[in-house]
């Protein structure tokens, strides 16, 4: 699972890498009309992505983690995005599927089925388990902070695209390309509006 402030950045780096290609299309203008949807298209998913992904879970309303083993499969597939809201830890339930930290060395962030209550209340005790798993978690473990979160929906393949972004050759091409584009973009559109041929003025008519 990554940091809400890694999901901020990753997402951030893609709305300044589709309004790089976007203003490149518009200070040359070497593609089509088509293309220049294409571009406008990506530019919205881009921007909704970093609202979604880097903004929104800011509020409180929601979180998202990455899933990264199979173990809620067909559900929740391995690069999956898993979307949680805050609820009440009494009112958990056998059939959640709840994001919480293993009480075991490492205390690993796993997200699995509730399939026993052993202690209601405030600070229930709970039994998980993965739905692809045969056996229950080996643990049970103790909510003990206020809220818990529980998944309401998954977005297949959104959890892929938040690893490649983070990928080493991502992050220098937003550090140190993108702004070296944008300049050289800059350039290009003083140059070519020096370039345009100034307008004549007219002969009046005798």
């Amino acid at each position: 699972m990554t940091t809400q402030t890694t999901f901020t950045a990753l997402a951030a780096g893609l709305v300044v890498g589709v309004l790089v290609a976007h203003a490149i299309v518009a200070s040359w203008g070497t593609i089509r009309l088509a293309g220049r949807i294409v571009l406008r298209a990506a530019l919205a998913f881009a921007v909704l992505f970093l609202l979604a992904v880097g903004i929104g879970p800011l509020t409180g309303k929601y979180r998202t983690v990455t899933v990264l083993s199979g173990s809620m499969q067909p559900a929740m597939p391995p690069g999956s995005m898993a979307i949680l809201i805050p609820v009440d830890p009494s009112s958990i339930q056998v059939g959640d599927v709840l994001t919480y930290e293993a009480p075991v060395s490492g205390h690993p962030v796993v997200t699995h089925r509730v399939i026993e209550v052993l202690e209601h209340g405030d600070h229930p005790v709970i039994r998980t388990k993965g739905d692809a798993n045969v056996a229950p978690d080996q643990w049970t473990a103790r909510i003990s902070s206020a809220p818990a979160w529980r998944r309401v929906a998954v977005v297949p393949a959104a959890g892929t695209l938040v690893h490649s972004l983070r990928s080493p050759l991502v992050h220098q091409a937003t550090v140190y390309v993108v702004p070296v584009l944008l300049l050289m973009i800059w350039l290009v559109g003083i140059w070519s509006r020096e370039s345009e041929p100034k307008p004549v003025a007219g002969v009046g008519a005798s």
